[in-house]
């Protein structure tokens, strides 16, 4: 039998607690939802006065967890707290560039990895009920210390969002003929920094020291990135550059298991509605397995180039299969 049955009570109706009450609901779970104010719920859960609310306000068996993106902050909130054995922090690793309920669905979390953040005196039991929430919204469970989630999330998600804002921040007042040839690859480098400043101010405020401790590291490498291309150093810029591949390398692939190599076949698709549901189908047909797709609109073009990422060894056969059925294709 489950440890989780539920009613459980969302506090904070945006994108991850609406996508939650859908997973929930879709679980056959009571929902009960409370959002009345939801800029204020958004700041007091990063300093922890949500969670301190919770815990006065709950049963004595009732379990507390939030979603927030630092753990080490709330834990200390509730520090001394007669009924702290039952938080327990978790962190969802999932979401779009988007917010708010009418971005929420159900499989938002579907083996996406979610931080369980459990502080020392958080009782097995409540571990337990948390856990039992994240598999049931499809999510893989990911045990950390709440030191460890804060360091983890600055390195893979809060200093990645500085620097492409930074990046982004390049393009604003830019002439429109140097945007004219703007491509996937600063679509794909800037797309985060599209998310809501004040949130993310928030965020990463609340996890500044491992913040700022690795943007002391990226500014070190931004230095010898400077000295090299200002010298014409080939050897150190192409050091640099192997250490970026290094890094790309070690993210793990699919299911959280070893990165696969991967082969991106580009297909030319006109731009008309129909078009990508046939090309999905034609591939599909092939009876080979997309990883990951991606649209490149360029301005004035007629057609959309759609970026297919398909494992090494199965790519000649899709390309040849999508061939047959009148696609244009290259690699």
């Amino acid at each position: 039998m489950s440890v989780l049955t539920g009613p459980v009570e969302i506090v904070g109706t945006g994108l991850i607690g609406t996508s939650i009450a859908l997973a929930c609901r879709r679980a056959g779970l009571d929902v009960l939802l409370s959002d009345t104010a939801p800029e204020h719920v958004r700041t007091a859960s990063g300093l922890g006065t949500t969670i301190r609310a919770a815990l006065d306000a709950a049963a004595p068996d009732t379990v507390v967890t939030d979603v927030g993106s630092v753990k080490a902050a709330p834990l200390d909130a509730v520090a001394g707290h007669p009924a702290a054995s039952r938080y327990v922090g978790s962190h969802p690793m999932a979401g779009t560039e988007h917010s708010g309920p009418l971005s929420a669905n159900p499989f938002l979390f579907d083996g996406r990895p979610w931080a369980i953040a459990a502080g020392p005196g958080a009782a097995p039991a409540a571990i337990r009920v948390v856990q039992a929430l994240v598999e049931l919204c499809g999510a893989l469970p990911v045990r950390l210390t709440p030191a460890e989630h804060d360091k983890a999330v600055a390195r893979t998600s809060h200093v990645p969002h500085l620097l492409a804002s930074l990046v982004a921040g390049t393009l604003a007042g830019a002439a429109p003929e140097h945007l004219a040839l703007s491509g996937t690859g600063v679509r794909d480098v800037t797309r985060v920094a599209g998310g809501d400043p004040q949130l993310y101010s928030q965020i990463i405020g609340g996890n500044a020291s491992a913040v700022a401790a690795l943007l002391a590291e990226v500014r070190d490498r931004l230095d010898l990135l400077l000295e090299a291309v200002g010298s014409g150093d080939r050897a150190g810029l192409e050091s640099l550059l192997s250490h970026g591949l290094a890094g790309t390398r070690a993210i793990p692939g699919k299911h959280g298991g070893p990165p696969q190599p991967m082969v991106e076949l580009h297909v030319a698709v006109p731009d008309h509605p129909g078009e990508l549901a046939r090309l999905f189908a034609d591939a599909g047909d092939s009876g080979v397995n997309i990883e990951d797709v991606r649209i490149d609109h360029d301005p004035g073009r007629p057609v959309g180039l759609v970026e297919l990422d398909v494992a090494a060894e199965r790519a000649e056969e899709l390309r040849a299969a999508l061939e047959s059925k009148g696609w244009v294709t290259h690699r």
